[in-house]
């Protein structure tokens, strides 16, 4: 009954593909989902593509894709998923902040339509069910995987998920940005009592000041969150593409120093709670 997590890419706003930034990763936001014999992916960034092929590999697919935006670091893998283009599978789709706004579906297909992509929605031979629903809501993609959702504050709107199997609980929170001695009270009321939380953590608190209105966080205000809803885990997320692996590696020593609760993501990395 355990749930299991894999981080496929961690990093935020665009790819690093340099030495630089080897340590932790260079791929954008795509994180593997295992509940029991479920497997669902969240955001579909650059690293959908390793994951995909890592599927194919193994006979797989997804059962659902379920997306916390459509800015481009959450959805330029989609076109190179494998899977989808294999009509055995079948796979749902899911967003939360596009249901009065033409649809997850409709955001997919711009993305692959000329001239920005050669290759259109249409090539996939997959059978794919589109679902937008209103962040806020709760569902079951299973019997067993409860989905509980929240809005976040970010530019264009994204969505927050909490998920819920065998008495394990991990949430997924990015992109999201803080007031400044205002715990959120969406988040507050989303991560109560997690097992793990995985939180937007772009920018440190000297850099935050400069980047208002661009609808991120850091991880010193994950860590107050996580603390007032009693969470066990905080995984920090999302790393900006200026930090480097020496900086991360100070950032991380500087967390882990200041929460023992506190670790940072890294592409590959697997935890199982």
């Amino acid at each position: 009954m355990a749930l299991k997590i894999k981080f496929w890419g961690v990093r935020g706003s665009i790819a690093c593909a340099t030495p630089e930034h080897m340590k932790y990763g260079g791929n954008t936001s795509c994180i593997e989902v295992r509940a029991g014999d479920h497997c669902f992916v969240m955001d579909a960034g650059t690293g959908l593509r390793g994951f995909g092929d890592e599927l194919s590999k193994n006979g797989e697919c997804v059962s659902h894709m379920l997306f916390t935006h459509t800015h481009w670091d959450h959805i330029n893998g989609f076109p190179f998923f494998a899977p989808a283009y294999n009509p055995a599978n079948s796979f749902i789709i899911m967003a939360g902040h596009l249901q009065d706004d033409g649809g997850i579906q409709d955001v997919l297909s711009t993305q692959m339509n000329n001239p920005v992509f050669p290759v259109p929605l249409e090539a996939m031979q997959s059978s794919r069910e589109y679902q937008d629903f209103e962040a806020g809501e709760s569902f079951k993609i299973f019997d067993d995987v409860l989905i509980k959702t929240a809005l976040l504050n970010h530019p264009n709107g994204a969505t927050g998920y909490r998920i819920e199997h065998g008495g394990k609980i991990a949430v997924y929170v990015t992109d999201t940005e803080h007031v400044p001695g205002e715990l959120d009270q969406n988040i507050l009321g989303l991560i109560e009592g997690a097992d793990l939380v995985i939180y937007d953590s772009t920018y440190t608190e000297e850099e935050f000041p400069s980047k208002i209105g661009w609808g991120h966080s850091t991880w010193n205000e994950g860590m107050r969150l996580c603390q007032a809803a009693n969470v066990k885990k905080l995984g920090i997320f999302h790393h900006d593409p200026t930090h480097e692996d020496d900086f991360m590696d100070k950032l991380t020593a500087e967390a882990e120093a200041a929460w023992d609760g506190n670790f940072v993501c890294r592409e590959g990395m697997e935890i199982v709670i």
